[in-house]
């Protein structure tokens, strides 16, 4: 029993996890490789918000790994590089009212961060006068132009909601509500295409992020090579850098990205469905991008071998750089440095609210018009744009109609049909 006592009292050392976890601490080892392959959904957001351009800043981060097989399984069996939209909505025919579910990830992130850019866009009177015309001093027929006129409506209809419901309150002896409702009505923006630019990336703080990421990464990975003369983590990171850029930079993700055809004169409605507080109507005017194309996102699927070639040789590439980080013992804290501040970017962008003109769709707000009932707005559409409030009914009332609704609605038909038969024979006038 001595020499067994012995082995276990040398083999018992309470010190050791304590050692174990101190060496751990100062230089982390395994770990790096393991989050390679983690946030690869962060890294696919992030190119499909700065795709355009042959030059796409994505920032070498965590997750490039996974990102980079999952690109593999998505450009050989589907077909394609960019996502879906991470956010659902619909797109309206506003001439014959057909719904088209959206699978754009620009149309998506449009309608998301809608509330971001509503009343940031260009007004057709400053565009005017820079043209050195006379600019028009009323936002539509009737509408003084107002700062912020589209929130300005929605606060109106709101307010008007909220007095409705206190008075009625009043009437059957309720309490009054204390605070306004959160939506009320409908508010439909109008907004104007003007010419819109494919294979535009969208040069504002998100696209630039990446550049200065990527700088500040090289300076923290050339530290301990200044320091200590060890040069792996500027390796890694100078490799990681420019695979990220590489996988940006294949061209099938603008063709994919602005998949539809232009100068189009539809009229396209945008909305998250019924119950939304806003619909978003933008005019083609000869101009715009055919919004039903882009919606369908099925018309830049991968054809070329070189394409798949070009991803799958990048996902080996990453392969080897993951097996390669994984041999780094020394000086690990500036690689996790280096990695976590390229998720941060990735983060960013992936989120990050950006204009129309951001992806290639500048707009010119035109009007708004905004009713505290949802009806009531429609017809207040239709007066102002034939067959747009038309288009949008079968969202916003999929039942039933009352007889005056029908009966009025029946009325802007027969109107659109002359109007429509009006202009068929000037055209064969002119013809004769």
């Amino acid at each position: 029993m001595a020499p067994m006592l012995s082995l276990i009292l040398r083999a018992f050392d309470p010190g050791l996890p304590s050692n174990e976890f101190t060496d751990q601490a100062r230089n982390p080892t395994d770990v790096f490789s393991v989050l390679l392959i983690l946030g690869g959904d962060v890294v696919a957001r992030a190119l499909a918000q700065l795709a355009g351009s042959g030059v796409t800043p994505v920032a070498f981060s965590f997750g490039w790994v996974a990102y980079a097989v999952t690109a593999v399984v998505s450009a050989v069996g589907e077909n394609k590089l960019m996502p879906n939209a991470d956010f659902q909505c619909k797109v309206i025919n506003g001439e014959n009212g057909f719904v088209r579910d959206n699978y754009s990830w620009i149309i998506g992130r449009l309608v998301r961060d809608f509330e971001t850019w509503m009343d940031r866009q260009p007004r057709a009177q400053e565009l005017a006068s820079l043209s050195n015309q006379s600019p028009a001093k009323e936002e539509g027929p009737g509408r003084p132009a107002v700062l912020n006129p589209i929130q300005a409506c929605v606060n109106k209809i709101i307010n008007l909601s909220w007095e409705t419901s206190k008075k009625r309150a009043r009437e059957k002896g309720r309490p009054e509500p204390k605070l306004p409702p959160p939506k009320a009505g409908l508010c439909v923006s109008i907004y104007r295409a003007r010419k819109p630019s494919k294979n535009y990336p969208g040069y504002d703080a998100p696209y630039f992020a990446g550049f200065i990421t990527s700088l500040v990464q090289l300076g923290l990975a050339a530290i301990p090579c200044g320091l200590y003369g060890d040069w792996s983590i500027l390796l890694v990171t100078g490799a990681g850098i420019i695979l990220s850029f590489a996988s940006g930079a294949i061209p099938q993700w603008s063709k994919e990205k602005w998949a539809c055809r232009e100068d189009t004169e539809k009229m396209f409605v945008l909305t998250r469905g019924n119950g939304s507080q806003h619909a978003i109507v933008i005019r083609g005017d000869r101009v715009g991008l055919d919004l039903e194309d882009l919606a369908a996102a099925d018309g830049g699927s991968i054809t070329s071998p070189l394409t798949r070639f070009a991803v799958v040789a990048l996902a080996a590439l990453w392969i080897l750089l993951l097996i390669a980080s994984a041999g780094i013992s020394q000086n690990t804290w500036f690689l996790f440095a280096v990695g976590g501040l390229g998720i941060l970017q990735n983060a960013y962008v992936a989120g990050a609210s950006r204009e129309p003109a951001a992806f290639g769709m500048p707009l010119e707000y035109v009007e708004v018009i905004g009713e505290p009932k949802v009806m009531d707005a429609l017809f207040a559409v239709e007066d102002r744009y034939p067959r747009l409030g038309r288009s949008m009914l079968s969202v916003f009332f999929p039942g039933e109609l009352n007889a005056d609704e029908k009966e009025r609605w029946e009325g802007y038909e027969r109107r659109a049909k002359e109007e429509k038969k009006r202009l068929k024979e000037e055209r064969e006038g002119r013809k004769e």
